[in-house]
């Protein structure tokens, strides 16, 4: 089949998160979740979006809108992720304990829906700031018993130690058959946007050809905030001195706001300008998408092609960045 010509490319707002057999689609005005059903066929469920910000116009101001936005976007990922996983029941589902058939009965289901995704999400949240932020000072610290350091080789040992164990959970995660598949949905929802930004028909042939890596993707922004973290940490802790190692935590959980309010501008700034500097500065972020997305098979790229229809704004436009 013969592609279209080629038109003028530009970059849109649109972006998404892949799932169980699925991929969730956010656009400027709704979303959409797209599943393979295992019967073959694909469940569109869509939604309008009403953000916050709409509601305390405060909230969307620079560095303040992208804990916002992240939060938002941690608590509609997860949701949907739950809605992808009801397709596919693991054989032997652990029965609910007393307490959650309890909470059930008196929040009703809805409402019980809501309270297991804020959990999973604080959850989600606590992992991943013990695992990347708390853990690496605490190995730190007890490197420090055995080698003396000054301020700076403080805060340089544990940005090392930061980065190496984020990029180990990365590749060990990308190694489990089960992830790879959705690593797999990742790669065609990045696939499908790039061929929708160059303006070419959404079609698996076109999307086929299209680059995986993708600079405005979620991976890129955790490797920001984990560079910005080593940053800001090393130059707190140059004019601090904390007093014992759970202060120096204490802290570093106090400036986690600020961390993700910079990444947020940053991948912002980087998402609206393609230059030298930009590039340079998105590098490694994309080098990092090696281990979080995989080429798809045709039938993923249908799943993220639909996904991509579903929040196509009514106004031609409206989703340029």
């Amino acid at each position: 089949m013969a592609k279209e010509t080629q038109q003028t490319c530009f970059r849109t707002t649109i972006g998404g998160q892949a799932l169980i057999e699925g991929i969730l689609m956010r656009g400027p005005e709704k979303q959409s979740i797209v599943v393979r059903r295992p019967d073959g066929g694909m469940e569109v469920k869509n939604e309008e979006l009403k953000l916050i910000k709409e509601r305390y116009p405060v909230l969307g101001l620079p560095f303040i809108r992208g804990c916002v936005t992240f939060l938002d976007s941690m608590y509609r990922g997860v949701k949907a992720l739950m809605f992808s996983a009801d397709f596919y029941p693991e054989e032997e589902a652990a029965q609910p304990s007393k307490f959650e058939v309890w909470l059930e009965k008196k929040l009703g289901s809805e409402a019980f829906g809501k309270v297991i995704v804020g959990l999973s999400v604080v959850l989600g949240i606590c992992f991943s700031v013990g695992l990347f932020f708390l853990l690496p000072t605490v190995i730190t610290n007890l490197l420090g018993y055995l080698i003396p350091m000054n301020k700076l080789a403080v805060s340089l040992v544990e940005g090392v130690i930061r980065v190496a164990i984020f990029l180990s959970y990365l590749i060990l995660v990308s190694k489990m058959k089960d992830i790879r598949r959705v690593f797999s949905y990742h790669g065609a929802e990045h696939k499908t946007i790039f061929c929708y930004e160059r303006g070419l028909a959404l079609t698996v042939d076109n999307v086929r050809d299209m680059p995986r890596h993708h600079p405005r993707c979620g991976t890129s922004f955790l490797f920001v905030v984990v560079a910005v973290a080593i940053l800001v940490h090393a130059v707190l802790f140059t004019f601090v001195t904390p007093a014992n190692v759970f202060v120096r935590m204490l802290l570093q959980l106090l400036t986690l706001p600020i961390i993700v309010g910079i990444s947020y501008e940053f991948n912002r700034f980087a998402g609206g300008h393609d230059n030298f500097l930009t590039r340079i500065l998105t590098a490694p972020g994309l080098w990092m998408q090696n281990f979080t997305t995989f080429e798809p098979d045709d039938s993923m790229m249908e799943v993220a092609i639909e996904a991509l229809k579903q929040v196509l704004p009514a106004q031609k436009g409206q989703d340029r960045w």
